[in-house]
């Protein structure tokens, strides 16, 4: 395929805020691609590299390149072109590295040249989220969208799976089945203002601690353990405990899925940012291990030996769950049958669970399936402050002591059209420590400097507590956040995982208007 149909797109999809119009468009692409180019296809659409970031700056980028007459560039040849780039390394590689992306911008036209600028740089802008491009390959393939989510939630790939059903067709679905020692998309959770509001919603749930940890999967497979993270990163090399831990355990076939944490002397957990830095250690396992023991605490599973559990509600696969692992390695719960007779006991859960120093509580309605990958109203965390994941836009340089450092940040939410509106700005929470490691990481993400505000790629998630909303007509979104502070860097998530306006505009929470 033409990479210029591919732009030609692109540039409709971010033109047209209808998701029927964006679905049809990109339905149509689909069908159009050769199968086994469906893959690159979907990624390039989302802004995604297959082999991650080619490490080319934003200056090499915008050096003028003269166009291509016409039309001739083909995905694949992109395709070999960021291989080539992402593989030359070592003395004399920048000028090789800059000869080859002169020869890929040469071969592009106006239009693909600035297509490829984005994707290069990861700007791309068009609003083809996974979802829809999800819907648009159901479409394409003539397959159910719902037998198409499921095949992705477990295989862990979109352009993967789409490859494949546009390639065969429906009966590719069957193959798409749970695997142990193949990560599946983690079921997320919404958000409830109060417990109060989260029991109504759900009837009959459970409450769980909600641990401020790192989420894990836990796949064991006889004496073979892996362990990966809400990415489906695997990390098992570096959390030795976790896999002994699994190995103990009497069944020698499963799937789990908990959190990691710390625990200080006192027995309370450990911060955040403490746990990111001991999972994000490669060199000295043991000596980090040493330094910081870690303990896992499952919540659910999804196999246990031949049997899939996945579509089993709450409570049955709980006690699964309680028959395979000790209760010191279960998430403490309380089962609420009642949520009006037993309302009480479950705020009295709450208070404790925050005494102990966890976040919050999860509240599960019982009678819900493992629903992968998807955000869906039958999980729901309640937090007792307003906190959101923003995505982090630009960042202003400090003064006086932040003098060097990179500190107000500027804070998105996820449009529904795959932008980003910004919320407002804030230098408050951050540390010493957060603004070094910050500063590092944005810069890492630069794609311009003005001597005041450095824009960056959309990629660095914070999360962020506030006091409520202010309606304010200087940012898109009509609202700014009050008061709002920075609890901690998330780089276990990525930008996909952030807040959407629509969240962020139901948790309401209005206060006097912006002056």
């Amino acid at each position: 395929m033409l990479l210029a149909e591919l732009a030609r797109v692109s540039r409709e999809v971010a033109d047209t805020s209808a998701r029927s119009r964006k679905t049809a468009l990109l339905a149509e692409l689909f069908a159009a691609a050769p199968p086994e180019e469906a893959g690159l296809v979907i990624s390039y659409l989302a802004g995604r590299l297959p082999q991650g970031r080619p490490g080319i700056g934003w200056r090499a980028l915008a050096q003028e390149t003269p166009p291509a007459p016409r039309p001739t560039l083909t995905v694949r040849a992109v395709d070999a072109a960021v291989t080539e780039l992402a593989a030359t390394k070592g003395t004399g590689s920048q000028a090789r590295r800059r000869r080859i992306l002169e020869a890929l911008l040469g071969a592009a036209t106006g239009a693909e040249q600035a297509f490829l600028r984005s994707l290069l740089s990861g700007e791309v802008r068009q609003g083809a989220l996974d979802a829809v491009a999800l819907e648009g390959v159901a479409t394409a393939a003539g397959v159910p969208a719902a037998e198409l989510r499921r095949a992705v939630m477990l295989d862990g790939s979109l352009p993967r799976v789409a490859q494949t059903v546009l390639a065969r067709g429906a009966q590719a679905l069957g193959e798409f089945t749970l695997r142990v020692g193949q990560p599946v998309q983690p079921m997320l959770a919404n958000t409830a203002a109060s417990l109060a509001e989260a029991l109504a919603a759900l009837g009959p749930c459970a409450v769980e601690e909600k641990l401020d940890g790192i989420r894990v999967q836990v796949h064991r497979e006889g004496d073979e353990v892996r362990v990966y993270t809400r990415s489906l990163d695997e990390i098992t090399d570096r959390l030795p405990e976790v896999a002994e831990l699994a190995r103990a355990l009497p069944g020698e076939r499963f799937i789990l899925d908990g959190e990691v944490i710390g625990l200080a002397a006192d027995g309370r957990p450990v911060p955040f940012q403490d746990i990111a830095s001991r999972v994000g250690s490669r060199v000295d396992v043991e000596a980090a291990r040493r330094a910081l023991p870690v303990v896992p605490c499952f919540f659910d599973i999804l196999a246990a030996g031949e049997e899939v559990l996945l579509d089993l509600p709450v409570r049955e696969r709980y006690e699964a769950l309680a028959a395979l692992v000790p209760e010191h390695a279960r998430v403490r719960r309380l089962v609420v049958e009642d949520p009006v007779a037993q309302a009480a006991e479950a705020e009295a859960f709450r208070a404790e669970t925050l005494r102990r120093g966890h976040e919050g509580v999860m509240v599960k309605a019982l009678d819900s399936s493992y629903a992968a990958g998807r955000r869906g109203k039958h999980w729901l965390k309640v937090k007792p402050v307003h906190t959101l994941d923003l995505v982090v836009l630009a960042a202003e340089w400090g003064h006086g002591r932040r003098t060097g450092l990179l500190s107000n940040l500027h804070l998105g939410a996820r449009a529904a059209d795959g932008t980003y509106a910004m919320l407002g700005k804030t230098f408050k929470g951050l540390t010493d420590e957060m603004l070094r490691w910050q500063t590092g990481a944005l810069n890492a993400l630069a794609t311009s400097d003005d001597g005041f505000t450095v824009r960056v790629r959309p990629e660095l998630v914070v999360e962020i507590a506030y006091d409520g909303l202010q309606r304010s007509p200087r940012y898109p979104a009509g609202v700014t956040l009050r008061f709002a502070r920075v609890l901690r860097h998330r780089p276990d998530k990525g930008a996909e995982d952030a807040d959407t306006v629509e969240t962020v505009l139901g948790e309401g929470g209005f206060a006097s208007e912006a002056t």
